[in-house]
C-alpha cells in the first residue's frame, strides 16, 4: 500500500512515511484506500495482537516490514488493553482500558508499536550502510506521548529522542515521566504551551539545513505509525462485544490532538462493528466548533485538568478532514462535546461513589459525555467510554475528589523514583535548534 499527503498527494511506501514522519510539503500521510473487512474475517483471532495482523496486513503488504507485523505487534501489545463492563450502570457501558502499559497511559501502544517498526527498518541497514548518526525522534507533548515515546525509545541503538513539553502545563508525574530517563533521552521544558512545541517540531521538520545535521522522524500521532495500531484496540474491543451480543458498540473517545479519535473512526470506517463515535474534549473546543460552525478555527490552547488534550490546533484534524470530507459531511458520522474542569472534577466525584471507578481527568470527560446523552440513544446500544490514562497520574487533582489514595502501578512507581533532569529553552526554533546540535 501506499501512503499518500494530505497536501500535495505525493505518495511515499509505508517504510518511507514511517521514516519520514511527516511529508516532504509538509502533510500528513494517510492510506492512500482503507481495506473493508466484515466481522467474520477476524474469526480465530482472539487477542489484540491477533486482530492487528489481519487489521494491518493490507497496509504492510508488500513492504519490508510485511515479514515482521507478527513481531512487531507482540512487541506492541505486551499488556492487557481489557474492555470491562460497568456493574450499576444504568444502560449497557463498558471502559476500554488503555492505561496497563510501562508509563500508564494508552500512548504506550503507539509508541511501542513505532519503536518496533523502526528499529527493524534501522536494522534492516546492516553496518556497512547505516549512518553513524542516530535516528532523532523529535517529539511534542502535552502530556502522556513524551513520556510513552522515551520509554519505547529508551537505550533503543541508533535513536535518540528529543521531548519537548510545556514547561508548568503538565502534572508533576507526568513531567516526572517526560524527565527521568537520561541516555539517549533528552527532554526540553519550552516556555509556552503545547502548540508552541507542536510548531518547534514542526519548523526543525521544515529547515532544510537542521535536518541534514540530525536525521529526523517524529513520534508524535504526526507519524502514521501511531495511527494504525491505535486502530487495533477499537478493533478488538468492538470484536468482542459483537461476538458476544452480535451487535455494534458505539464508543466515546477523550480526545486533543485527535490521533486517538481519528484511529476509531478509521476503524469503523474499515467495517469494524462500530456505530457512533463521540469525541470528548475539555475546555479546549476547537474540534467542537469547527464541526458546529464549519469554519476550522486554531487558537491558543487552553489550560485544564485534563492537561494532555490540551490542544488547540490539532494536528490530525487535517486527516480527518482529508480522509472523511468537511464538517457538513463529517456531522453525520461524528460529534464532539465539550466538558469543563467543574464538570470533570463532579464526574470524577459521582464515578467514584457509583460505580467505585477511580478515573483519570480525561476519562472522566468520555464518562460524562455517556451520561448526559439522550437516554433514547444510551438505552438503544452498548457504550464503550475509552480509558485514556491511568489516575495514579493525577493524584492531586482525584484524591481531593475521591477522599482516598489511588494506588500506583509498579511501573509508574518505578519511574517515581528516578531522578530527573531537563533543559528549558524559548519557544523558538534558534533555541531548539542549539539543544539539537549541542547534545548531537
Amino acid at each position: 500500500m501506499r501512503f499518500r499527503s494530505t497536501r500535495s498527494g505525493g505518495s511515499a511506501d509505508l517504510v518511507s512515511a514511517l521514516v519520514a514522519g511527516l511529508a516532504p510539503d509538509g502533510g500528513l500521510y494517510v492510506p492512500e484506500t482503507l481495506p473493508a473487512f466484515s466481522p467474520e474475517d477476524f474469526d480465530g483471532a482472539e487477542t489484540p495482537a491477533q486482530v492487528g495482523e489481519i487489521l494491518l496486513a493490507p497496509f504492510f503488504a508488500g513492504s519490508a516490514l510485511a515479514d515482521a507485523l507478527p513481531e512487531v505487534l507482540a512487541e506492541t501489545f505486551g499488556f492487557d488493553v481489557p474492555l470491562r463492563p460497568v456493574d450499576g450502570a444504568s444502560t449497557p457501558l463498558s471502559v476500554l482500558e488503555l492505561f496497563h502499559g510501562p508509563t500508564a497511559a494508552f500512548k504506550d501502544v503507539g509508541a511501542r508499536f513505532l519503536a518496533a517498526c523502526l528499529q527493524r527498518i534501522e536494522d534492516a541497514r546492516g553496518a556497512d550502510e547505516r549512518p553513524v548518526t542516530p535516528v532523532t525522534i523529535l517529539v511534542a507533548t502535552s502530556g502522556d506521548t513524551g513520556g510513552a515515546v522515551a520509554a519505547a525509545f529508551h537505550r533503543r541503538p541508533g535513536f535518540r529522542v528529543v521531548v519537548l513539553f510545556p514547561l508548568g502545563m503538565v502534572s508533576p508525574r507526568q513531567q516526572q515521566q517526560l524527565t527521568c530517563w537520561g541516555d539517549n533521552v533528552v527532554s526540553v521544558a519550552v516556555r509556552g504551551n503545547f502548540d508552541d512545541c507542536q510548531r518547534l517540531v514542526k519548523s526543525a521538520f521544515a529547515d532544510a539545513e537542521l535536518a541534514g545535521r540530525h536525521r529526523f522522524s517524529s513520534a508524535n500521532s504526526i507519524n502514521i505509525g501511531r495511527l494504525l495500531p491505535q486502530s487495533v484496540y477499537y478493533a478488538h474491543a468492538a470484536l468482542a462485544h459483537w461476538r458476544e451480543r452480535g451487535e455494534a458498540s458505539s464508543v466515546i473517545v477523550p480526545t486533543g490532538n485527535l490521533g486517538n479519535g481519528l484511529a476509531a473512526v478509521m476503524a469503523r470506517a474499515m467495517g469494524l462493528p462500530m456505530g457512533d463515535v463521540v469525541f470528548a474534549t475539555n475546555a479546549n473546543r476547537t474540534i467542537a466548533d469547527y464541526l458546529e460552525e464549519g469554519e476550522y478555527r486554531a487558537r491558543p490552547s487552553v489550560r485544564t485538568l485534563a492537561s494532555a488534550m490540551d490542544v488547540g490546533d490539532p494536528s490530525n484534524m487535517e486527516r480527518l478532514r482529508n480522509l472523511f470530507g468537511e464538517a457538513d459531511r463529517l456531522r453525520g458520522s461524528v460529534e464532539a462535546r465539550v466538558v469543563e474542569d467543574d464538570v470533570i472534577r463532579e464526574q470524577i466525584r459521582r464515578d467514584y461513589a457509583h460505580y467505585g471507578l477511580i478515573e483519570c481527568p480525561h476519562t472522566a470527560t468520555a464518562m460524562h459525555v455517556w451520561e448526559t446523552l439522550p437516554a433514547e440513544r444510551r438505552e438503544g446500544q452498548h457504550w464503550i467510554a475509552v480509558a485514556t490514562a491511568h489516575a495514579a497520574k493525577f493524584p492531586e487533582v482525584v484524591e481531593p475528589l475521591i477522599g482516598t489514595s489511588v494506588p500506583v502501578p509498579d511501573a509508574l512507581a518505578d519511574l517515581l523514583a528516578l531522578p530527573t533532569h531537563y533543559e528549558e529553552i524559548e519557544p523558538a526554533p534558534t533555541a531548539l535548534g542549539r539543544v539539537l546540535d549541542a547534545d548531537a
